[in-house]
């Protein structure tokens, strides 16, 4: 059996990694794919990491040894007993026993730290949403599922902010797809514009031909070291539909998957559709669908060296 397929969604606490990750779950198929949640190896629990004055976010609060070892094993195909992190009451659960299948989505903060971790995954992508709209998320999902107040996510976000800047936002310099997902002219959830950045460490699709600067479709623009793709939180449902296919046209040997619509997410209880996050989604599953595919002819996959290709960009605010 070919080895799994490893991707890695990083970046801060309430990104959107889970809301990305999703749509590509429910296409490949759960059967089909082992989540591995960075955060299950904290180093402390929440009542220590207060007692040592110390963040989540900080490398040292965080068994970095232990991800690498684990992440190689999954990457090679072989199980490994899975530490767990509580995030409802911030203690450990007993460690779980957990194998690869065909795809391994690796997702949390520290997932692109060091060359060992990076050197993990086939695909790499990078979330870095505005500030004010990241922390717009994180007091909405924390006040609703973790039980803490407005003023206590506040306070918390204040006091990470020098490890987001020092340890988070500079791994997007690693990442193969950066996605910076922003509030559009209607500022709701399912209109929210996406700015894609797509290095050249990979061959992604060209959607040169549907750029156009009308405010209905794309805008695409292109530098040595990578592709700029803008997608309007108003575009065309119709354009962004030929979009979708024209990558669903570039794996045509992965059509069973199509069973599912990309872009769907739910807020509470109730299901949106957002076309920027479908486009966003179709890219990824792409260059998954893509690696599996040569890694089961026979190629080796991902080699590249990171360390010597990363572009050196600045942190996004």
């Amino acid at each position: 059996m070919p080895r799994p397929i490893i991707l890695g969604v990083v970046g801060d606490s309430a990104t959107g990694k889970t809301t990305l990750s999703r749509g590509l779950v429910r296409m490949l198929g759960e059967n089909n794919v082992t989540h591995v949640a960075a955060d299950d190896y904290h180093r402390y629990d929440r009542r220590q990491r207060a007692e040592h004055n110390i963040t989540p976010l900080h490398p040292d609060c965080n068994y970095i040894d232990i991800m690498e070892r684990h992440f190689a094993e999954l990457r090679a195909g072989n199980a490994i007993l899975k530490p767990v992190y509580q995030h409802k009451d911030g203690t450990f659960g007993p460690p779980v026993y957990t194998q690869p299948k065909q795809f391994t989505l690796i997702e949390g903060l520290l997932g692109y730290h060091t060359e060992e971790l990076r050197n993990s995954y086939d695909v790499r992508v990078f979330l870095a949403p505005p500030e004010k709209l990241r922390r717009a998320w994180k007091v909405q999902r924390d006040c609703s599922r973790r039980g803490y107040t407005t003023d206590q996510v506040l306070e918390e976000l204040d006091r990470r902010e020098p490890d987001s800047e020092l340890y988070i936002r500079p791994q997007q310099r690693w990442s193969d797809i950066v996605v910076s997902f922003k509030p559009g002219e209607r500022g709701d959830q399912e209109h929210l514009d996406a700015e894609i950045v797509l290095r050249k460490g990979l061959v992604h699709p060209d959607l040169s031909e549907f750029s156009a600067d009308d405010g209905s479709s794309i805008r695409c623009d292109e530098s040595d070291t990578e592709q700029r793709v803008f997608v309007p939180g108003e575009i065309d449902p119709a354009r962004g539909s030929e979009i979708e296919e024209s990558v669903w046209e570039r794996m045509h040997f992965a059509s069973h998957l199509r069973s599912e619509r990309l872009g769907e997410f739910t807020v509470g209880t109730e299901l949106h559709r957002s076309e920027s996050l479908a486009i966003v989604q179709v890219l990824v599953l792409y260059h998954l669908v893509t690696a599996r595919a040569t890694v089961a002819l026979g190629g080796e996959g991902r080699v590249d060296s990171v360390e010597a290709k990363a572009p050196a960009t600045p942190s996004q605010q």
